[in-house]
């Protein structure tokens, strides 16, 4: 498989610009030191590891990271972050990966739509953690 790479693929790339956007983290302040990876304690079940998923966003190629099972095993801990000579969250770009891929299968949640019983019943937890995850 080739990789152009180019400004039209990275710097003028709308969905590279979304995940930056998103996550807050500047994707090529990364520079592949692989500490992300060496630490990430859901490697193992990762098709792609963590500097992987970053030097792919660096290239363009997001499809093939929202395409790809890394984003869902990321468990958010912050050892990636912790490990980060450049202080890159890697998290917060997986999570931001996350919305992207849910935007994109249409798995949303309007708040709208779900019975005011139904609401009062949840516990605010669910509710919090569940609105965080699926809405608009």
């Amino acid at each position: 498989m080739s990789t152009v790479v180019s400004l039209e693929k990275y710097i003028h790339n709308d969905l590279v610009r979304r995940v930056e956007e998103l996550s807050g983290q500047d994707l090529l302040a990364c520079y592949q030191c692989g500490e992300c990876s060496a630490g990430c304690p859901a490697a193992f079940a990762m098709d792609l590891l963590p500097s992987q998923v970053i030097r792919l966003l660096q290239l363009g190629q997001v499809e093939e990271v929202l395409n790809s099972a890394t984003i869902w095993f990321c468990a958010a801990c912050q050892t990636c972050y912790a490990r980060c000579p450049k202080g890159v969250d890697l998290s917060r770009i997986m999570e931001a990966l996350r919305e992207l891929a849910m935007e994109r299968d249409g798995d949303t949640l309007k708040h709208t739509e779900i019975p005011k019983e139904e609401l009062e019943a949840f516990p605010q937890q669910a509710i919090i953690a569940g609105f965080r995850k699926y809405t608009l």
